[in-house]
C-alpha cells in the first residue's frame, strides 16, 4: 500500500478525494445575477444534512483560475436564495456546458440550451429539464481557506419541493424511473440503471 501526506500541492488531493468518493451526486445549482440574468452551475461535492429542518449542503472551492468564490456563492451570499435541480441522463450532457466558466451576466441555460422556469418563493429560476426542484434558503458558510482548491460548505433550507409526477412510484421518487447520473474521477460518470435491493437491518426504515 502506497501512503501519501496531503500538504503538497491542491490538485493532488483533489484526485484523490475525486477517485475515491464515487458516485458523487450532482447538485446542479441555479442562482440569480446581481443584473437579474440567471446563473446555473452543477457542484458534485453535495449531500443532505438534515430532514427536519430539511436542509442540504454543497461544497464549492475557490476558483483556481482567478483565486476568487465563484459566482454561484457570491450569488447566494448576496441573494440569500438559490434551487437545486439535479442531474438525469435527459440533461446531463447539457449540464456539462453549463459548466463551462462564463463571464459573470452570460446566461448558463441559454448558453446549454436549457430551459428556466419560475420558482414559486425564491428569485432563482428552476430548471425545467431537471425533474425534481429544491427551492432553497441561504443557512450557512464555513470557508476553510481563501487559495485554489480550498472549499466552503455551504447549507441551503428547502422551502419547497417540486416533483414530476412521472418520476413518482406509489408516492416515492424512483431511482429507476428519474435515471440520476453522478460524477467520478476525471471524466468518468455514472448511470444508476442498476440499482439493486438489500433489506436493511434496522429497527426502522423511514423510505418504508
Amino acid at each position: 500500500m502506497k501512503t501519501y501526506t496531503t500538504d503538497g500541492a491542491f490538485p493532488d488531493n483533489y484526485k484523490f478525494l475525486i477517485g475515491s468518493i464515487v458516485p458523487r451526486p450532482i447538485a446542479v445549482i441555479s442562482t440569480r445575477n446581481i443584473d437579474g440574468t440567471n446563473n446555473l452551475a452543477p457542484f458534485s461535492f453535495f449531500t443532505a444534512v438534515s430532514a427536519s429542518p430539511m436542509i442540504l449542503a454543497f461544497c464549492p472551492m475557490i476558483r483556481s483560475s482567478d483565486g476568487e468564490f465563484k459566482d454561484t456563492v457570491k450569488n447566494i451570499l448576496r441573494e440569500k436564495e438559490f434551487v437545486v435541480n439535479f442531474c438525469t441522463e435527459d440533461n446531463y450532457s447539457k449540464i456539462n456546458l453549463a459548466s463551462t466558466e462564463l463571464p459573470y451576466g452570460e446566461d448558463e441555460f441559454k448558453f446549454a440550451e436549457l430551459t428556466p422556469m419560475n420558482s414559486s418563493i425564491v428569485k432563482a429560476m428552476r430548471l425545467k429539464e431537471s425533474p425534481i426542484h429544491f427551492e432553497c434558503v441561504f443557512r450557512d458558510m464555513l470557508c476553510y481557506g481563501k487559495e485554489p482548491g480550498s472549499g466552503s460548505l455551504i447549507t441551503g433550507e428547502v422551502k419547497l419541493v417540486h416533483i414530476d409526477e412521472q418520476v413518482l412510484k406509489e408516492g416515492k421518487i424512483s431511482t429507476e424511473l428519474v435515471k440520476f447520473v453522478g460524477r467520478g474521477a476525471g471524466n468518468d460518470w455514472f448511470k444508476t440503471d442498476k440499482p439493486f435491493q438489500l433489506e436493511r437491518l434496522t429497527k426502522m426504515q423511514i423510505q418504508n
